[in-house]
């Protein structure tokens, strides 16, 4: 029984410390996203195939994530009647605010600086794309030959959705778990299950002499 115990515990500390170490991949990319009722949501379809209403505001944001649930949100303040108020509404035309954050510098590819935000309001035919938007107002757009996005108004330069795992910004799940230069919430609910079953095996061991 003892033996098992100190199996247990070995697997079960290698566990909970190496999850604190482990660093997930991320991958540099532009987001898209729908703003409604107030807030950012990640938008479930590409700008190629999103036909937005009039009226719609949308965005991209340029960063480093490791999926959906990852993205950074574009940021600032939102409001189509400000972005669009110089675009008149036309017949057999639609009105789309576009926000445009171009991301950090930490988020940045080597040798290149983002630039600023900005917002714009592109107008399109009433059928036309979230992508025809792009095309009307933040040209020069770049793609891959799976029609993924890779620049908007020429930023970045070069590259498209790459890997990066080195230096990587901790997600906000880790710095819940995380202060700076602290211990992890792992490395403490690791040293809580050697407690644990370090008492237990004492109690084994007593158990068995007792007996005996």
């Amino acid at each position: 029984m003892i033996r098992r115990l100190v199996l247990l515990l070995a697997a079960l500390l290698l566990t909970l410390t190496g999850s604190g170490q482990a660093q997930a991949a991320g991958y540099r990319y532009w987001s898209f996203w729908d703003y409604d009722a107030g807030h950012w949501t990640y938008a479930t379809q590409g700008p190629a195939t999103a036909r937005p209403s009039d009226g719609a505001v949308q965005g991209f944001r340029f960063s480093v994530s490791e999926d959906s649930g990852d993205a950074a949100k574009p940021r600032g303040a939102v409001s189509f009647p400000v972005i669009c108020a110089r675009t008149p509404a036309q017949d057999g035309r639609k009105r789309v605010a576009l926000v445009l954050d171009f991301g950090t510098a930490a988020d940045a590819p080597a040798g290149e600086t983002p630039p600023a935000r900005r917002t714009v309001c592109a107008r399109v035919s009433a059928d036309g794309t979230t992508a025809d938007a792009l095309a009307a107002v933040a040209k020069p757009l770049r793609y891959d030959t799976n029609a993924l996005l890779c620049a908007i108004d020429g930023y970045p330069e070069k590259g498209c959705g790459e890997q990066v795992s080195a230096g990587r910004k901790p997600t906000a799940a880790a710095k819940k778990g995380q202060g700076d230069g602290g211990p992890s919430v792992g490395l403490f609910a690791g040293a809580g299950a050697v407690a644990l079953l370090g008492a237990a095996a004492v109690w084994q061991a007593r158990r068995r002499g007792n007996a005996s």
